[in-house]
């Protein structure tokens, strides 16, 4: 196509896209000319009119004339003003006055549009918002553009509210401009069909952009095929439609290669809807009305090389690859355009190009059904029954989403019973009670509740009752009771006030939604007869429209969320998303391992969310919790697989696929603080590069699917192995191992390490074609370290000083989630304004953080109130969210506090200002403290890299251990870290980054290990020696101590543990010949020993079993496997006098005990240095000797020598 061509056909597009307008000057597409004021008299119609001077006449802008206005005859809700604009124009805004000189003024309406002054349509500013702001006095004037415009012929003003010191009192003003239509009609038989210049060049995308409306719930739009099945199709499937696209692409599997889009709903409203369907290549962009969706498509998919023809309304005869069932179109279309080509106007003129199968007219009828619509659970419609008749014959369709409501109730003459009709559980029970009889039950339908018109046929004569529900005859009962006289009167979905019985007043609620085409006796109900007031009555209806919306379009529920709907609300079920919360926004599972270890969890297979509230889905990884916190994620090719081929040099590729996706993968790589994966070559004549600094043989791919020739710990663009790197290759010559090309098995193992390369995705391998060549690979799994968010913190040391960063979008959904510690009594954490609306999040006092917002509802907020102040300069964790259902703030493990959302309220929040991160904008009631890991809807921000360029704030966050240094257990002491904490373990029995692995080893037969305490702290604290030291100096007296050990043997006798003095004194701990526990304590040296015998169990079993001591004094606590205790009371002594040595055996099997060797008796000494408090001089002269220790311990061993009778001995 050359430029000229492509010229004009972008100007007909861009023509197409918008119907013509009265063009103003300076502006060639101006719709904002006023409608209304040019209009005569006769074009303003209304429900009343207080007198003849307060007609609807006198309603227009300005005007003074008769009463200045229009005025009805009652104030109620049921008024309306309506404009007959002569022909559909484009509406673009509105305007509105007072009665000229009067206290009569509305202060809020509701706008409705038709195109043939029957089934009007409420014109909607958002999703939920329908209500105009009106005005506040009689005069002054209020506009309001319409966003989006409408096109019709009939508007409608309905006040909802008014001036409460006067009365209804309304001038208004349209503007807008002509708006150009070509409408053609289908009748469900035919279809339009139009063929391409064949001459023209493909065109780089298909546009087709039309407005239709149905009668009919099912029906074709368009269809056209291409080769091997390819076909796109555009068709109405119950009021939705569905774009279904075939790429006929063999090598996709069959899931692939067909897709299917689905948008819109209730679309068989009688009402024009709007259709633009974009293909480009693989990408397709489909729109209805204002919602959108995107798909690209796999495996290089096009949609563009289609057959010539395109058909519109219908699926001609002769094409024979559509093998789903259709039914043509029943309706009209409006301005069909395809690439800026006007179909209609072709048609019309009987073009080349377009044919006509069946019978097409190019005029556009409107239905005259008058829907009714119940607007709440105390509506009803009383009409009166058929007199006289001895039968009951009623018949009605109804949509609703409400799954239980009354539709139906009459008390039937003569005392002949009455009839009760009830949706629910989505089917229809009619019940019928007669006296004297029990009542009659027939239960009809299912699925009742999903928004689609469903009719309804009951009937009632003599002993015959039936039930037909969508044309199909449900149930039928036989044998009534009587004589069957209609009822005077019928109340359809609901009852008046004061009607009792007959299904009025039970626990059913009225029905809510839309009801038409009744019949009572075989005779049409004519609702506008209702409304003039001249049959029946009514209250809370809306007639002549049905107001239920779909309010799962578009479905506020995330991640896969399902929505569910009422009348008035929806919900979501967030079951097995790994979402929580009233849309499923909230994350289930922590964002990475870092988090989790943070928790004090230990290491394992985790969920982690990357992403947190984002679009990717939770991934399972392997959390090794460490000193550094590391990822581990898996993949399908973790084994060694040998490679031989026998075709010559033909590449061998394998493909690795993840337990994780692309882009979970991704995210995790950039949150990590560094990630590697081991690639192990094994090979025999078997080349990674076919020569010295050559072609590469071999290669890798990497995560953005481009090639890597590297290997291990090299720069991306040199072509060598971790030997070539430090010089150690096997061959001098090359660069990796595999180079030398040598007839023997060797191997280079590479590490990668390049973050924004990996993962490896795909390995080839093409050197094993030669004679006796092979070789074998082997990937590790994915590894990253730390989580450069977790820790991402900033300092804010001034009022005045904060950050700024990009507007955050959060218009229906927004969460922010930070952790803060300070020491200030309140201060603005995050704020971010627009030009009414603002989100901000605060410490409004020591105990109270409060979330507030405003989205056009008036303020909200939500504040958590602490037992305990948040200013403690601990960490403190906040969570805030902000839905369409409600707003929620949580802050640490305090209970969530929750506030809903109006019904029917304003939901976008609308923001333009920059995002301040501990300042406000007006540089007032700043953050002093420090925020870390601060995230928005996911998305972490870097606090540290924008703080070191900002004054008043510094990068980074000291003082960790007072919240986190609880994890540190068993004696671990916290250590401070720039990015988080670190558990020394060296005062501690334990192990691991918290202390909590028992320190074990094993003791073979008659192996021991003695400890002397003394040396070891003058070894430890050197020539200076602290008071810890010092406490072990013989002058010192123990009065209380405590030991914990965990053993497994089968041996006994054994000697599990020996403490002793420098005064023969001593404590052991032993298990008898028969496996029970011994503890023998001698305190005094010139008393014999207290021996202690515990039968609990044999302890020799092979099992673990924990023993714990505990000594205060006299008084000996002993506990066995955390459940058996026992207390004894000592009668050698109290005071254990300058502790010299601990020996551990001889047992044989596995000690794992707290007090253990170096590390134990540190661990001993911190506890006696905490308890300092329990020692005292030892003022006592009692001469110091050897404490004959190998004496002691042979008696201690002996334990198959019968007691002295000296010894207390005692048994338990």
């Amino acid at each position: 196509m050359d430029r000229a061509a492509g010229a004009v056909l972008g100007m007909l597009f861009l023509l197409s896209a918008r119907p013509w307008s009265t063009a103003v000057a300076g502006s060639p597409y101006s719709c904002d000319a006023p409608l209304a004021s040019t209009l005569p008299r006769a074009s303003f119609s209304s429900s009343s009119e207080l007198s003849s001077s307060h007609g609807p006449g006198f309603a227009s802008l300005n005007r003074r004339d008769g009463a200045g206005g229009w005025s009805p005859r009652v104030s109620d809700k049921y008024q309306w003003l309506q404009i007959d604009l002569g022909e559909r124009m484009e509406v673009t805004a509105v305007a509105t006055q007072g009665g000229y000189g009067s206290s009569d003024w509305v202060t809020s309406y509701v706008l409705m549009f038709s195109d043939g002054g029957r089934n009007w349509k409420l014109y909607r500013r958002e999703e939920s918002i329908s209500g105009f702001p009106g005005n506040t006095n009689a005069d002054s004037v209020v506009h309001y553009r319409l966003e989006p415009p409408f096109e019709a012929r009939f508007l409608r003003f309905l006040p909802v509210a008014w001036n409460p010191k006067g009365r209804i009192g309304m001038r208004i003003e349209v503007y807008g401009c002509a708006y150009r239509s070509e409408v053609v009609n289908f009748d469900g038989k035919s279809s339009l069909i139009y063929t391409l210049n064949q001459k023209s060049v493909s065109p780089t995308k298909d546009v087709i952009s039309l407005k239709f409306k149905t009668r009919q719930t099912d029906g074709i739009l368009l269809h056209r095929e291409g080769q091997n099945g390819k076909h796109v199709t555009l068709e109405l499937v119950k009021g939705r439609l569905i774009l279904s696209l075939n790429s006929g692409h063999a090598n996709l599997p069959s899931p692939d290669a067909r897709v299917t889009l689905t948008l819109g709903s209730l679309l068989d409203d009688q009402h024009w809807h709007s259709v633009l369907l974009e293909l480009l290549n693989a990408h397709v962009n489909f729109t209805v009305d204002r919602h959108t969706q995107h798909f690209q498509a796999k495996g290089g998919s096009r949609y563009l090389d289609l057959d010539d023809e395109i058909s519109f309304g219908g699926i001609p005869g002769h094409r024979k690859s559509v093998v789903f069932p259709h039914k043509n179109f029943h309706g009209c279309f409006e301005n069909l355009y395809y690439n800026g080509v006007d179909i209609i106007d072709l048609s019309k003129k009987r073009k080349p190009q377009t044919l006509v199968v069946g019978n097409v007219s190019y005029s556009c009828s409107h239905l005259q059904i008058v829907p009714v619509t119940f607007l709440s659970s105390s509506s009803y419609l009383a009409l009166p029954g058929a007199s006289g008749e001895d039968k009951v014959s009623v018949a009605f369709q109804f949509r609703t989403w409400n799954r239980a409501g009354l539709l139906l109730t009459s008390q039937l003459k003569h005392g002949s019973g009455a009839l009760v009709l009830v949706l629910n559980d989505g089917k229809l029970k009619l019940s019928l009670s007669q006296p004297g009889h029990p009542s009659r039950d027939i239960t009809a339908g299912a699925g009742l509740s999903d928004g689609q018109w469903h009719s309804v046929s009951l009937s009632l004569k003599g002993s015959h009752l039936s039930v037909m529900v969508d044309g199909e005859a449900a149930s039928v009962a036989h044998s009534l009771r009587g004589r069957i006289d209609s009822g005077d009167t019928y109340y359809l979905g609901g009852c008046p006030d004061g009607v009792s019985g007959s299904g009025c007043g039970g626990p059913l609620g009225g029905f809510q939604g839309c009801l038409r085409l009744i019949s009572i006796g075989d005779k049409a109900v004519d609702p506008i007869t209702v409304q003039q007031g001249a049959l029946g009555s009514f209250r809370d209806l809306q007639i002549d429209t049905c107001g239920l919306t779909d309010r799962c379009l578009p479905s506020y529920c995330e991640h896969g969320g399902e929505c569910s709907q009422s009348w008035d609300t929806f919900s979501c079920d967030c079951a097995h998303t790994g979402y929580l919360g009233a849309t499923c926004h909230s994350p289930l599972y922590e964002q990475s391992c870092e988090a989790h270890k943070h928790r004090g969890d230990s290491s394992g297979l985790y969920y982690i969310d990357s992403d947190g509230s984002g679009p990717l889905e939770p991934a399972l990884v392997y959390c090794n919790m460490t000193d550094t916190t590391g990822t581990s994620v898996q993949h399908n090719g973790s084994h060694l697989a040998r490679v031989k081929s026998s075709d010559g040099e033909s590449p061998h590729p394998v493909a690795f696929k993840y337990t994780a996706s692309m882009d979970q993968l991704q995210a995790i790589i950039d949150r990590a603080d560094h990630c590697q994966q081991e690639l192990a070559f094994h090979c025999k004549k078997s080349r990674l590069s076919a020569r010295h600094g050559g072609t590469p043989v071999s290669r890798w791919v990497g995560r953005t699917n481009e090639t890597h020739t590297y290997w291990g710990g090299s720069l991306p663009d040199a072509q060598k192995c971790a030997c070539g790197l430090q010089g150690n290759c096997l061959d001098s010559q090359y660069y990796c191992n595999c180079d030398a090309d040598r007839n023997e098995w060797t191997s280079d193992t590479i590490v990668l390490s390049h973050k924004e390369h990996l993962p490896v995705i795909q390995v080839v391998m093409r050197d094993t074609g030669r004679p006796h060549s092979e070789a074998a690979y082997a990937l590790g799994p994915l590894l990253c370290w730390g989580d450069n968010s977790f820790w991402n913190s900033a300092s804010f040391n001034t009022e005045t000083s904060y950050l700024h960063f990009p507007t955050f979008r959060g218009e229906f959904s927004a969460d922010v989630s930070f952790f803060f510690k300070t020491t200030a009594p309140s201060g603005v954490f995050v704020e971010n304004l627009g030009i009414t609306d603002f989100i901000r999040l605060e410490l409004h006092a020591p105990s109270e953080v409060t979330f507030s917002f405003d989205v056009g509802n008036g303020r909200c907020e939500v504040t958590v109130r602490s037992p305990t102040p948040f200013n403690d300069n601990q960490w403190h964790h906040v969570r805030a969210e902000r839905n369409v259902k409600e707003a929620s703030l949580q802050v640490d493990q305090l209970p969530s506090e929750t506030q809903a959302a109006p019904a029917d309220g304003h939901a976008r929040l609308q923001l333009n200002s920059q995002l301040f991160v501990g300042g406000t904008a007006t540089r007032q009631r700043g953050f002093l403290g420090c925020i870390r890991s601060l995230r928005l809807n996911g998305l972490a921000l870097d606090l540290e890299e924008r703080a070191t360029m900002t004054p008043g704030v510094e990068p980074g966050c000291p003082g960790h251990c007072s919240s986190y240094g609880h994890l540190c257990r068993n004696g671990g002491r916290c250590r401070e870290r720039h990015r988080g904490i670190a558990c020394d373990c060296t005062f501690s029995a334990y192990d691991g980054p918290f202390c909590e692995n028992e320190i074990s080893a094993y003791f073979g037969s008659g192996s021991s290990v003695i400890y002397n305490f003394q040396e070891h702290h003058n070894h430890t604290f050197g020539k200076n020696a602290s008071s810890l030291a010092a406490l072990f100096h013989e002058d010192l007296t123990l009065t209380g101590e405590m030991a914990t050990l965990s053993f497994r043997t089968t041996g006994a006798p054994s000697l599990l543990l020996y403490v002793s003095s420098s005064y023969e004194e001593y404590l052991s701990v032993i298990l008898a010949p028969n496996g029970s526990l011994q503890i023998r304590y001698k305190l005094d040296r010139n008393q014999a020993p207290d021996v202690f015998n515990f039968g609990f169990k044999n302890l020799a079993d092979g099992q673990f079993h924990q023993v714990k001591i505990h000594r205060e004094a006299a008084t000996v606590s002993v506990e066995v496997n955390q459940n058996a205790r026992r207390q004894v009371i000592l009668s050698s002594g109290t005071e254990f006098n300058a502790v010299k040595s601990l020996m551990l055996g001889t047992v044989l099997g596995v000690i794992a005990v707290v007090i253990f060797i170096l590390l134990c008796i540190t661990a001993i000494a911190i506890r006696i240095y905490q308890q300092r408090w329990l020692y005292h001089k030892n003022e006592s002269n009692i001469p110091k000797h050897g404490d004959n220790a190998e004496t002691a311990l042979r008696s201690e061993l002996n334990l198959q020598s019968t007691v002295s009778e000296s010894q207390k001995e005692y048994f338990f």
